[in-house]
Formats: C-alpha cells, structure tokens, sequence
C-alpha cells in the first residue's frame, strides 16, 4: 500500500500573512465569506482583525461565532443552517481547534448533505464531495487544524467526543500569522504547545510513520523544545518558532495518525470537560513510558530533538527515559498539571471503553489492552 500526503493547496508563514486573505479570496472570486470564529476571539477583537481586512476590501461577509470550546453536534449543525441562511460560498475560520473544527465540519456537510445528522461522519466518512472553500486562520499554536484531515466533534448526549478524517475536509488555505497568536494567554498557550508535541510524538512513533512524516515529526520536536517556553512568556520569537513548529507537526501526524495518548484525551475532555491540550501533555509521559519498548531506537531520535546531550552513549533503557524526562521538564516548566483530580473511580469502565473505541487507538504502536489503558488512566489520578 503507498504512502500518502495530503496538505493545504496553499499556506502563508510569517508576520503579517493575513493580508493574503483578501487576494486569495478575490482571485477564488467569492462573492462572499461565512466567518467561522468563536465568541471570546469575536469578544476581545482578534477576529476583528480578519473582518477589518474583509470591511477593508469592501466583501461582504456573515459571523457565526455559536461555538463552544469542545464544538458539539448542535453548534454543527446551527452553523449549517447559519452558512445556507447567508448566502455564503467560501468560508474563513478564525480561532483555534474549536473554531477550524466546526468549519470543517460545516463545510463537509454543505456539499455532502447525506451527512447532515453529524454522527455520521464519525472515523472515514465516505464523502464524495470536498467541504466548501475554506481558508483557515489559526490563533493558536497546537491544534494544526488548518492543515489536517482530521477534526473532533463533541456527542453531548452519548458524552463522548468523535474523530472525522476525510481527505475532503482539508482547508484550500492555510495562513499562519504569528502575531493572531500574540493574544493568547500563558495557560492557553502551554496546553496547545503541548498538543503540538504530543502529535509529533505521537506522529513519530506511530504504526504508520515513513520518512517523509519522520522528517516533519523531528523538526517539530526540535522547535517545539526551542521555542514553547518563550512563547508562553510571550516572546516574539517563541511565538514564530511555536507557529511553524505546530503546522509542520500537522503536516506529520494528519497523514499517518496518533496514538492512545490522544485516544485517551479526547475521552477525558467528553467526560470532565479536560482542556485538550492539557490532557494530552499530562498523558504523554505515561503514554510514552508504556510505549516504549515498542519503539526501537525512535526515542533516541526524541531526546536528540529535545536537546538531550550524549545521546549517542547512552543505552537504549537510558535514552528512552531521558526522552521522557524531557518531556516531563518541559511540561512542568511551563506549568501543565500532572494530575488530573476531576477522574472518578465510577467512571474508569466506561474511560476505558470509549478510549479504545477512539480513532486514534489503533496507530499507537503497541496494541493497547483495557487493563493497560485502565492503569494508565489510575497513574493521572
């Protein structure tokens, strides 16, 4: 079976890239764009800064901003009918993983209206259309939606959060301004740094890695271990680093998937409504702990990314656990939880379940039993 590589048509780096949006807009000739934000970035004005542009250039353009943080069904589905009501034919999304999900979403169902119930699009929907045009600005640096097949929908009702990849939800564009991100928070922007490393090492040691994601996956770690800790003290040249180094992660892990890691991070959002990105990090040294005799020399290749010295002397067993030390320092020093107080005892059975019944399970290199993922859900306790 060949490997494959899907990424945006086309992306802009660096600070100032949203002017782009309004060439790229007039050379698709759309007549007008279904702004697809959440309602703290419409609320603090960093939206603003994609409507002033489009104000600016005299398109018309309508907000939907019903999202919530873990986007549900009903925020799919409100923006469906929102995007017909308008009279929209292109989208631009605004935000973070929330916001680029639901426009994802949104998008795929416009063109693919069998799916309209939402829940159907849950693992590889056999979509025949691609989502409508999109252009997707990120605000945070960790979720790399702008540049992923995959998106994560939120089942309130079934309580528990889906994984959709479909190669027709990819955005057309992507731009990646580092100065959207400059407003973030230190909290926010540690929690989603974190997501970022832990789809590159998820990415990196997944069933499915080649050499072309290997090459993505390492240079994300590398920048990621360089630069998080200055973007959260909000440092320009954090905030550049962080904004490359989570899209070049996105252009790994959308292609060969992730691992237990995620698969139990999205059960613990359903559940306690966990920030993503913190779930993720405080799972990551336990998720790499039971991987690691699993990996053969890829740990080696970690520590070497995060900045782990000699390396090359040491043996398997010691580079193994100076990858996860680093990974342990790293959170800690941008201050992620190592615990998780919300998980009940009540509630572990059904953890379990919904975790291996995740899409990302599957890609984790060593096949996950319940008793593992049990105990690895007791370690965060």
């Amino acid at each position: 079976m060949a490997d494959r590589i899907v990424l945006n048509g086309r992306s802009y780096h660096g600070s100032g890239a949203i002017k782009e949006i309004v060439p790229e807009i007039k050379n698709g000739g759309y007549k007008k764009i279904f702004v697809c934000s959440d309602p703290d970035l419409v609320k603090f004005g960093v939206t603003k800064k994609v409507t002033d542009l489009l104000d600016g250039a005299g398109i018309p353009f309508s907000l939907y901003s019903n999202i919530k943080p873990n986007p549900t069904i009903q925020n799919v589905q409100d923006g469906v009918a929102a995007f017909k009501e308008s009279g929209a034919d292109a989208i631009v999304t605004v935000g973070g993983g929330s916001s680029m999900d639901t426009a994802k979403a949104i998008g795929v169902i416009i063109t693919n209206p069998e799916f309209a119930d939402v829940r159907s699009l849950e693992g590889v929907a056999a979509t025949k259309n691609h989502a409508v045009p999109t252009i997707a600005v990120p605000t945070t640096a960790g979720t790399a939606a702008e540049v992923t097949i995959n998106y994560v929908i939120t089942d309130v009702e079934k309580q528990r959060k889906f994984v959709c990849v479909d190669t027709n939800d990819i955005p057309e564009v992507a731009i990646i301004d580092p100065d959207m991100m400059s407003s973030m928070p230190k909290g926010l922007t540690a929690a989603t740094g974190m997501d970022a490393l832990t789809h590159a090492i998820e990415g990196y040691i997944t069933k499915a890695a080649w050499e072309m994601t290997d090459m993505f996956h390492l240079e994300a770690i590398r920048l990621i271990s360089e630069n998080l800790r200055d973007a959260v003290d909000n440092k320009p040249e954090g905030r550049k680093g962080m904004a490359l180094a989570q899209y070049i992660a996105g252009m790994g892990f959308s292609n060969v998937g992730l691992g237990i890691d995620h698969a139990m991070a999205h059960t613990l959002s359903a559940y306690y409504d966990t920030p993503h990105g913190v779930a993720c990090a405080m799972l990551l040294p336990i998720s790499m702990e039971y991987n690691k005799d699993y990996t053969g020399e890829r740990y080696r290749e970690i520590a070497r990314a995060m900045g782990v010295k000699g390396v090359d002397d040491m043996s398997q067993e010691e580079y193994r656990n100076a990858a996860i030390e680093a990974v342990k320092k790293l959170s800690a020093d941008v201050g992620i939880p190592a615990k998780n107080e919300k998980i009940k005892a009540e509630d572990l059975d059904n953890l379990v379940r919904d975790a291996l019944a995740d899409a990302c399970a599957p890609g984790n290199p060593r096949d996950a039993k319940a008793e593992d993922v049990l105990e690895m859900f007791k370690k965060l306790m």
